[in-house]
């Protein structure tokens, strides 16, 4: 059954507060998902698996410090920096994408959730101003088209127990792909974590600064 439980399974000391939140997210949101189209429809009935769950699998390879910046680079419907930014609420989050429909609609959903630490800009990834500790991101593109976005987005000095960098949300096998952008990734297997089908195939790539 995809609902709150999902959550709280595998995030069992939340606070009343963050439960609250994570509740309301699923129905602001798909109030959202019938004016706009922020997932595929079919996916409305797994949200709390394949998109919230999904956006804290983040949260099992590193636990933002208090004071810690994210950028959320092709947010969509605000996964994974909506669910994140609940889960940590002394981490700044900015959420951007190049539709402006959608970060409207992310705004609102924060709003509705009172949440003080994210905010929503319409631009582009390779676009956006500022520095950031972490730079995440749900499978916008292939990688050796998404790290030169990240150019002098990310700060020097880190603070957190990961050297500041990209934690990126993928599928399948990044063999390849990981040759192809001519980096070194560390690679977790969301499976370790998750015991739904969904997750067999499902990674986050690590790559420091």
């Amino acid at each position: 059954m995809d609902s709150l439980d999902i959550i709280t399974k595998h995030f069992p000391n939340l606070t009343e507060l963050q439960k609250q939140q994570f509740k309301k997210l699923g129905s602001v949101f798909i109030e959202w998902n019938s004016k706009v189209n922020l997932i595929s429809r079919k996916d409305i009935d797994s949200f709390y698996q394949k998109h919230v769950l999904h956006s804290l699998g983040i949260a099992k390879v590193i636990q933002f410090k208090k004071g810690s910046s994210v950028l959320d680079i092709g947010t969509g419907g605000g996964v994974p920096g909506i669910p994140l930014a609940i889960l940590f609420p002394e981490t700044s989050f900015t959420l951007v994408d190049s539709i402006n429909k959608k970060i409207t609609a992310v705004n609102d959903i924060i709003d509705q959730l009172g949440l003080k630490n994210v905010k929503g800009i319409t631009t582009r990834g390779e676009s956006t101003k500022g520095e950031f500790d972490f730079i995440v991101s749900r499978a916008v593109t292939r990688l050796n088209k998404f790290i030169p976005w990240t150019k002098g987005l990310i700060k020097k000095q880190n603070q957190n127990t990961l050297k500041n960098g990209i934690l990126y949300l993928k599928g399948g096998d990044l063999k390849n792909e990981i040759s192809e952008a001519k980096i070194k990734a560390q690679i977790t297997n969301l499976s370790d974590f998750f015991d739904f089908e969904f997750f067999e195939t499902k990674k986050i790539v690590y790559i420091s600064r």
